[in-house]
């Protein structure tokens, strides 16, 4: 069954120097257009009104970039396909520097319960060369007006390991994060992508990461930081309250089946993950044709479920359920990857329990490296009944 839901919302006020996601200069127009397109695809995929899933999350880009009046449409459109009163987890990425009171009270009234705030830093300075608009008045202003209108599941992202940055400068962003001690907090190490400012300047030597030492420094730090002030770390770079963890991220870390609807988007029905158009012309003209803007579908067998299981899986701190594996897939898990587990263990970067197996807290560092130790050749499945 598929019980969760994602939206892509590609239009920004501004382009962030690190960001490589799908994502447009907003324009008015651009953004009605797109609107019409994206409920055109949602009618294609969803069979019935109202359908029930557990959980919405609303991303970009920027959502919270579009006006009122598009603000409202989408949450309409929306509300049409997906049954939003039942829904556990209703979530909206937004920009502090786009989110008001009026759209507030719209993302409210249309029952969204979780806000998620690309904060990223707290420093004006680093903020502008990140090509970020907002300030970090912006955050206070909007935590505080979210407060005031009952939506107090909130999550910050925070980016670290940026250029210039200390482990010294990244502990004064953690205090004043954790000085309004939310729910949920996000932490991602700056990975440079193609298609960047930061990747230009990257090449042409104008922009240097701290050291991988610093680097290995801030995350320690970070998981330091986050259990001193009760934020269980709960993924590899999200903490939270216990009970606050994000249902929706959940989603794709447990391997179940998802919607993913706009430019861009990924989506995982069975069978199969489907990767949508990303260009906004072609993603239009596709989504009128048929409702299908799609670019690519991955057949997932037996052998890449098992491999999507133990990558995402292994992302969560409490690792993979061999019970729940072997239910899944009428495998035991120990004999699919005996010398997988082996190795990893022996190397100190997963340990075993009777019914998980999990990283350890210097696998955690070493994640790309664990992931690759999980891929199958096409003997393995045979040998392991």
């Amino acid at each position: 069954m598929v019980s969760s839901v994602y939206i892509h919302i590609p239009f920004c006020h501004h382009l962030c120097h690190y960001c490589d996601f799908t994502k447009f200069f907003y324009n008015e127009a651009m953004a009605d257009e797109y609107l019409e397109a994206l409920q055109k695809e949602m009618s294609t995929y969803v069979e019935e009104p109202k359908q029930a899933v557990k959980t919405i999350f609303v991303g970009g880009g920027t959502p919270t970039a579009l006006n009122d009046r598009q603000l409202k449409a989408l949450l309409e459109t929306i509300s049409q396909y997906f049954n939003v009163s039942d829904c556990e987890e209703y979530t909206f990425e937004a920009n502090p520097g786009d989110l008001n009171v009026e759209k507030i009270k719209l993302l409210k009234a249309y029952g969204v319960n979780r806000i998620s705030m690309g904060v990223q830093v707290f420093d004006n300075q680093m903020l502008e060369e990140l090509g970020r608009f907002h300030r970090i008045k912006d955050v206070y202003q909007n935590i505080d007006a979210l407060a005031q209108h009952n939506l107090s599941n909130v999550s910050i992202d925070l980016i670290y390991s940026l250029p210039n940055q200390t482990v010294e400068h990244f502990d004064s962003t953690l205090k004043e994060a954790l000085s309004f001690n939310l729910p949920h907090y996000s932490a991602y190490s700056l990975q440079i992508e193609p298609k960047t400012v930061f990747y230009q300047r990257f090449q042409m030597g104008k922009l240097q990461k701290p050291k991988e030492e610093d680097e290995a420094e801030m995350f320690q730090l970070l998981r330091d930081r986050m259990e001193a002030h009760g934020k269980v770390q709960y993924e590899i770079s999200n903490f939270a309250k216990p009970g606050w963890e994000s249902k929706h991220n959940l989603t794709y870390w447990n391997n179940d089946f998802y919607f993913g609807f706009g430019a861009g988007a990924h989506g995982y029905l069975p069978g199969k993950r489907i990767i949508n158009v990303r260009p906004f012309p072609a993603y239009v003209k596709k989504a009128m044709e048929n409702g299908r803007p799609v670019l690519h579908i991955d057949e997932v067998g037996k052998k890449e479920r098992i491999e999507e299981e133990m990558f995402l899986g292994l992302r969560k701190i409490k690792g993979v359920s061999k019970r729940k594996f072997q239910s899944r897939y009428g495998l035991r898990l120990e004999s699919v990857y005996r010398d997988a587990l082996r190795t990893l263990v022996e190397r100190g970067w997963i340990y075993e329990t009777d019914d998980t197996v999990a990283l350890t807290e210097e696998g955690q560092l070493f994640g790309n490296e664990v992931f690759q130790e999980f891929l199958l050749d096409d003997d393995s499945l045979k040998l392991s009944h």
